[in-house]
């Protein structure tokens, strides 16, 4: 995935990175990469089982979790050049 040089990280006067996002987007990717790890656990562990619907149930859920994962990426690549970066 390339941005083709359209963006660039700037720093604050301590050095800190500033992301062009919102504090929402940075909850959602955190929680979702985490839920990520678990739904992967469950889906081995129902599949080494054989209990279908529990592998069944993860695999969905993990779809769910990383549309909203694209969804608060894109929602945070949207917002470069405005106001709101979180620190």
């Amino acid at each position: 995935m390339s941005d083709n040089g359209e963006w660039h990280e700037e720093r604050d006067s301590r050095g800190h990175a500033m992301v062009p996002s919102t504090p929402r987007d940075v909850v959602h990717i955190r929680v979702v990469s985490f839920m990520l790890v678990f739904l992967f656990a469950f889906t081995v562990l129902g599949i080494m089982t054989r209990a279908w619907v529990l592998a069944v149930i993860a695999i969905v859920l993990a779809v769910v979790a990383v549309i909203d994962l694209l969804v608060a990426v894109r929602r945070q690549k949207q917002r470069a050049g405005h106001d709101g970066e979180a620190g």
